[in-house]
């Protein structure tokens, strides 16, 4: 079974609730759970959480992600010490276009460095950087660059449905 790169939050056969309404009248904040659509292709529905809203500054360093200057907490994430080397899991954003050589979205890779600065992405206007809790697996924003607003279609909010009963009715955090 392949990993789900939201684990340990979300296992890859948990279907959750979402509130489609939640961000018509609050914006997405650090942390929340968003629902949204690819940003480049028709696409199925992804979620991921969000680290960095509008003009954050979001660097990686050996693994640990800083917005604005300061480390922040992420008791959710994990890593997997035998997953194959990622140009971005351990540090971001790239200081060279070699680095994205296949690794990233074409039209991300055609991007990136206009929102790099002082070797720290700053987050554009309406736009949100999202990443996965099982960082080691998953493609999120560091391959495909933040998320606009208008893709953002709601806030998860429950598990309803698992294989592993016991996560029925968990509020997705």
């Amino acid at each position: 079974m392949a990993a789900s790169s939201m684990m340990p939050t979300l296992a890859s056969e948990d279907r959750i609730v979402a509130d489609m309404r939640y961000y018509g009248s609050h914006a997405p904040k650090q942390g929340d759970l968003i629902v949204f659509t690819f940003p480049y292709q028709a696409h199925p529905i992804y979620i991921k959480r969000v680290i960095g809203v509008p003009g954050d500054r979001i660097k990686i360093v050996d693994q640990q992600v800083y917005v604005n200057g300061e480390r922040i907490s992420e008791p959710y994430i994990i890593h997997d010490l035998a997953a194959q080397s990622d140009p971005f899991g351990d540090n971001f954003p790239p200081q060279s276009r070699e680095l994205l050589q296949g690794s990233v979205q074409p039209e991300w890779g055609d991007e990136i460095f206009q929102d790099i600065h002082d070797g720290e992405l700053t987050v554009p206007p309406d736009m949100y950087f999202t990443m996965g809790d099982n960082r080691d697996h998953s493609w999120d924003s560091r391959y495909w660059g933040p998320i606009a607003r208008d893709k953002i279609l709601g806030k998860a909010l429950y598990i309803y449905w698992s294989e592993d009963k016991s996560r029925i009715g968990q509020t997705v955090r």
